[in-house]
Parts: C-alpha cells; sequence; structure tokens
C-alpha cells in the first residue's frame, strides 16, 4: 500500500494518480514493492519529493527538487526506476563475467611411442 506525505500541500487525486502511475513503471521489472512511502514538501519556489521502497533484496530511495511538483514526480520515478534497472540486471553485467580458460582446449597433445624397445 502507498503512503503519501505531504507537507504545507493537499495531496489531490491527481497528485495520487501521478505517482501511483510512476511507481506501477517499476513493476515491469517484476519486484515485490514493500511500504513504498512518498513525502512532498514545498520550500519556498520548489517542490521536493523524496520517495523510499523496499525490496526483498534492498531498499531504493530517490528525491528531486524541481519548480513544477510534476516535473519533479517525473524526475524521482526515473532515478527509482534507473537505481531498480541497476540492481536487477547487476548479475548480468559484463565486470561479473569471467571469461572461460579455452586455452587449454586449442591444443591437444598427442604422444605416440615410436619404436618403443
Amino acid at each position: 500500500m502507498l503512503k503519501i506525505t505531504s507537507k504545507q500541500l493537499e495531496v489531490t487525486a491527481l497528485i495520487r494518480e501521478r505517482i501511483e502511475g510512476r511507481l506501477e513503471k517499476l513493476s515491469r521489472h517484476d519486484i515485490h514493492l514493500i511500504n513504498p512511502h512518498v513525502i512532498i514538501t514545498q520550500e519556498k519556489q520548489l517542490f521536493k519529493i523524496e520517495a523510499s521502497v523496499g525490496l526483498p533484496s534492498g531498499e531504493l530511495f530517490a528525491q528531486a527538487k524541481r519548480e513544477n511538483l510534476y516535473a519533479a514526480i517525473t524526475a524521482m520515478g526515473q532515478k527509482l526506476e534507473k537505481q531498480l534497472n541497476r540492481l536487477t540486471h547487476k548479475p548480468q553485467a559484463q565486470r561479473n563475467v569471467s571469461l572461460p580458460n579455452d586455452t587449454e582446449s586449442e591444443f591437444e597433445y598427442v604422444y605416440k611411442e615410436e619404436n618403443a624397445a
């Protein structure tokens, strides 16, 4: 269940829909989201949005500051997607794959006894 906390701002249905839509994009990775929590604050001319999402293998956290609230929500969602993408594809990354040692199979040594006593 998504929890949205707001300071100095009323959370309208449109804001809630936008946040839920951004978090639904995370579900493409087939990972169960545990207790997603979003905090929205308004600081002078900027909107600050923070999100923390628990995962079975860790936790994601992202924050964004923008003059437009919807742009901040989008930026926060993109940061979460990037973190989740990095986390889910880490085992498949090239740096984790060791190269097989095929040099032994290229050379075959055949020992034949010639003129054995």
